[in-house]
């Protein structure tokens, strides 16, 4: 018998595995497909203060081996966020999940969280400094230190919940990003976010997605995140949730090894909406294979 337990700053999860912000809508519908209380935890669409359209179409370029999107953000806000979907995922979903936020000024992101820290069923708050797809927000915070910093501290400082860091691949160290989330008062970090990238569309000679580039994530950026949590696991002493490209339960395996005390499951929800469903029915007999009782032992061992 295997142990599929793990814990994020308290929070208890049956199964390392979780739905990343932006693959998995609001979480219940998917409860079409299968039983989603099975899943370790869900986090939630990328949320801001306002509601926004997105970006303009175009907004998803194919690749060899993942996928480009720019969607842009689109949500309904915080206040619908909470009065209208958090309740129709408690019809489903029985166990906390996860707000991701973002905003475009440290007011904005502090008015999201103090929201959701009332919220009865989120138990964390992945603040989100990392988006790509956004002018003069999201990856703007998380491209300097000092930014992260100011943003982790102003949220840590209005609310009661645990603040996990969202951060972005595209800097030059992300190490220098994550010890700054850790001095500010970060409880944990998610890493990481999506690679910038774009595709041309041969035929009209211009680029396939209307804001020309965006976020490129699935199984070809596994390696990347994988080093980049590996570095982090290092860097700081507090817990990682690891994301980018996992599809399968042994890279589960692989991403914890690297220091992640969880995970989460991106493009591959875009492609197979039973994935995180296989991996954590996968998981046991992997773990068997490779002689893992329990997971929470695995937790940065590749180190």
């Amino acid at each position: 018998m295997v142990e599929l337990e793990t814990s994020l700053s308290g929070v208890k999860l049956s199964n390392p595995i979780i739905p990343a912000s932006g693959t998995f809508g609001f979480g219940y519908e998917f409860s079409e497909f299968y039983d989603i209380n099975i899943l370790g935890s869900i986090s939630l669409k990328g949320t801001t203060k306002s509601p926004r359209f997105g970006n303009p179409t175009p907004r998803i370029a194919e690749c060899y081996s993942g996928i480009i999107n720019s969607v842009g953000l689109q949500n309904p806000g915080v206040e619908k966020v909470i009065s209208e979907e958090l309740p129709k995922l408690a019809k489903v979903y029985k166990k906390t999940v996860i707000a991701n936020i973002s905003g475009f000024s440290l007011d904005e992101y502090v008015y999201c969280a103090e929201k959701f820290d009332n919220a009865e069923n989120v138990s964390i708050l992945e603040i989100n400094i990392s988006c790509p797809n956004v002018h003069k927000g999201g990856m703007a915070f998380g491209t300097s230190p000092e930014n992260a910093y100011a943003v982790t501290n102003a949220v840590k400082k209005a609310v009661k919940k645990p603040v996990y860091i969202k951060l972005s691949p595209n800097v030059t160290d992300i190490k220098k990003i994550a010890s700054a989330c850790e001095d500010g008062g970060a409880d944990g970090l998610s890493l990481i976010n999506t690679l910038m990238g774009m595709r041309i569309d041969l035929n009209k000679k211009k680029a396939v997605i209307a804001n020309k580039a965006g976020g490129f994530s699935g199984p070809a950026v596994f390696p990347v995140a994988l080093k980049m949590v590996f570095d982090v696991f290092e860097t700081v002493k507090i817990p990682i949730i690891g994301m980018g490209g996992i599809s399968s339960a042994e890279d589960v395996i692989e991403m914890m090894l690297a220091g992640a005390t969880a995970v989460q499951v991106g493009a591959y929800n875009l492609i197979n909406p039973y994935a995180c469903k296989e991996i954590i029915e996968n998981l046991p007999a992997v773990m068997e294979k490779y002689n893992i009782k329990n997971l929470k032992d695995i937790i940065g061992g590749a180190h």
